[in-house]
């Protein structure tokens, strides 16, 4: 995830966990929602470290036969990937509180990737473009959009009118939501660096949890996206 310093800058955690503690930090991200790994379900993660055997040491910790684990070096993208993909599930929430179909809900999926790639891209690159193919990518993204909890609190959001802290203390039983935060750091990190207009998904998410424009407003960041300009 992000982390947003006292001056307003941007880091990832895993940098700043390494920065203070002085030791690497490696990340564990991919389609595994909570539920389900607890109960034994076959699920797959992606596992980011740099340092090879670190990683095939952390494999070996965490891997079972339900619980497959794939060792990749792209620790930024793999975290940065983690975060962005809560934020299209908050989309994808709007969208179906809204009681759009699976032809727009598959176009925020869609355009949601595209703003993901291209943020990597932009802001971390020299990553292996596979990457996105990967459980941290695709397959978290679907996996969150149609079964997280920033979804079914996003669908609440649109059809009840209360807002985020409401519906997180009624629906989630002391869990937090991870989109709307995340959508927030990530509006100030792409206001710092002037590249707002270039991700009107991720900001039209943020404007719509802070009540800045209606959820509506959805539909005219997927209608005019730069991607059909």
């Amino acid at each position: 995830g992000f982390y947003v310093g006292k001056d307003s800058s941007v880091e990832l955690l895993s940098t700043a966990i390494a920065r203070l503690l002085g030791i690497p930090c490696y990340v564990v991200m991919g389609a595994n929602i909570a539920s389900e790994v607890a109960s034994g379900t076959f699920c797959e993660a992606t596992v980011g470290a740099r340092n090879y055997e670190h990683g095939q040491m952390v494999k070996g910790l965490l891997q079972t036969e339900e619980f497959r684990i794939v060792i990749k070096p792209d620790t930024e993208v793999i975290e940065v990937l983690g975060a962005l993909k809560n934020i299209v599930a908050v989309a994808a929430g709007f969208s179906d509180g809204l009681g759009y179909g699976d032809n727009t809900k598959a176009a925020v999926i869609r355009l949601g990737l595209k703003e993901m790639v291209k943020f990597c891209e932009e802001f971390f690159p020299g990553h292996h473009p596979h990457i996105f193919l990967e459980s941290c990518g695709v397959a978290d993204l679907v996996t969150t959009c149609y079964g997280g909890r920033n979804r079914k609190v996003a669908a609440a959001f649109v059809k009840t009118g209360k807002d985020i802290k409401t519906l997180e203390a009624e629906m989630l039983n002391g869990q937090k939501l991870q989109g709307p935060d995340a959508a927030a750091e990530v509006k100030e990190w792409l206001k710092e660096k002037g590249q707002a207009n270039k991700f009107p998904l991720f900001t039209a998410v943020h404007d719509i949890c802070e009540r800045r424009i209606e959820p509506t407003a959805l539909i005219d960041a997927l209608r005019y996206h730069p991607e059909f300009w």
